[in-house]
């Protein structure tokens, strides 16, 4: 039986640069680095408020990345989206969608990764008392 999620796992062309993208521009925790025993180059970021973990790969030795459109995302919340898109604008990672108002409140945006996978940024519409 499944106790909890830990991490999930991205594999990378670029390692540096995703590993700059995940720490400078969305801010994540570098917790540990290694090397796997067959050889891959392992990043583990720390999610805040969460016991999950993105898990960065590199491993030239099966081929070049290829990110197919729409093929995945991640999601994180922020406070304020307009900020956020002005920070990440600011190093190199404008919004590549949105931001967009969702029926519920909410507002939506992403931004690309270095490897083309998505980021999909969302700020919770305010709480309704």
């Amino acid at each position: 039986m499944i106790k909890k999620f830990l991490h999930a796992r991205y594999r990378v062309n670029d390692l540096d640069k995703t590993v700059e993208f995940y720490r400078d521009v969305l801010g994540l925790e570098l917790t540990r680095s290694h090397q796997s025993p067959r050889g891959s180059k392992l990043v583990f970021f720390r999610v805040p408020n969460s016991e999950t973990e993105i898990e960065i790969c590199s491993f030239p030795e099966s081929g070049p990345v290829h990110v197919q459109p729409d093929l995945t995302h991640l999601a994180f919340e922020v406070d304020d989206i307009e900020a956020f898109g002005r920070a990440s604008a600011a190093k190199g990672y404008p919004f590549s969608d949105g931001p967009t108002k969702t029926s519920s409140g909410s507002v939506i945006a992403f931004i690309d990764a270095p490897e083309g996978y998505e980021i999909e940024l969302i700020q919770k519409a305010p709480s309704k008392l």
